[in-house]
């Protein structure tokens, strides 16, 4: 991997990861663009730009976030802990975060087995974004605000989050579409979207890091690995801050559109990839045919 590799990769993750597109699906597909092989390094990588993210997310919403541990905190001690609005939105987002971190605890091994063939996942989980996306905005009613958020809303929407641990799912496109199909306009939906995967983003992130300092010769390649990162974090709240004006007069069909263009080039490279192999075989496939054929032949 190079630093024009983490650059890259740096900048897809940054835009991606708030962008109701997948950016899992997207790290693969480059990935896969740029010939990286699936070693420790691309993994440690990976994992490194998605905290990259998880910084940009953190620092986007600081006052959000420090509003709502306030008020939090504050109406626990006061014993009125539903009274205030970042109090109550505290605990939404605590009752969001259950089901992902239960089904991530669960499901653990049974996606590991769906990661042994991620392009695949990917371009199914793209698919069911882009339908998704398009029914959601179909339907959507577009008049609440996130100030009139009940504890069902907030466990509709976990629900939904629960879809993005697996490989390829967006994590932003599940979630807000679980909170439009509670009837949030698009702002609304994405602010509490991104607010509620703060919490899941960052234990994973810290999980995974573990893991990564653990793998031998990790910190040779810190240079680039923290190339990644910044990208990433850059990127990450540039894409933030767009998306959040983009959806306040446009709507996700634009992104339902492009999620079933990029599901199209991971089904046409699966069958070009299957396919190879039998073209190439094909002389030799025929050859032993013809064999086989004699042999009976010479048999009866």
């Amino acid at each position: 991997m190079t630093f024009l590799h983490a650059l890259i990769l740096g900048i897809v993750q940054g835009l991606t990861e708030f962008i109701p597109v997948s950016s899992t699906a997207h790290l693969f597909i480059t990935s896969n663009l740029l010939g990286l092989p699936a070693d420790n390094l691309t993994f440690s990588f990976n994992v490194i730009i998605q905290l990259g993210t998880v910084l940009a997310l953190l620092v986007f919403f600081w006052k959000d976030i420090w509003h709502i541990l306030q008020a939090f905190f504050l109406g626990i001690k006061n014993k009125k802990p539903f009274e205030d609005f970042y109090s109550r939105l505290g605990w939404l987002i605590i009752i969001a975060t259950i089901p992902a971190l239960a089904a991530g605890f669960l499901l653990k091994e049974f996606i590991k087995t769906m990661s042994a063939d991620p392009l695949l996942w990917a371009g199914i989980r793209l698919l069911f974004t882009a339908v998704l996306l398009f029914v959601v905005e179909y339907f959507d009613k577009k008049n609440r605000t996130l100030e009139s958020a009940t504890w069902l809303d907030a466990l509709t929407v976990g629900l939904f989050q629960v879809l993005a641990i697996f490989p390829g799912a967006s994590r932003s496109g599940s979630t807000m579409a679980g909170g439009m199909l509670r009837g949030f306009d698009r702002p609304s939906a994405a602010r509490f979207a991104f607010l509620m995967s703060a919490p899941i983003l960052l234990a994973a992130g810290i999980y995974e890091s573990i893991e990564v300092i653990a793998l031998p010769n990790a910190t040779e390649f810190l240079p680039i690995l923290i190339t990644g990162f910044l990208t990433s974090a850059i990127v990450g709240w540039l894409a933030i801050k767009w998306l959040l004006y983009y959806l306040r007069n446009h709507s996700l069909y634009l992104f339902s559109i492009y999620c079933l263009n990029c599901w199209h080039y991971c089904f046409i490279y699966k069958i070009n990839v299957r396919v190879a192999p039998l073209k190439n075989g094909n002389y030799e496939s025929k050859k032993t045919s013809q064999t086989s054929c004699r042999n009976r032949i010479s048999i009866t």
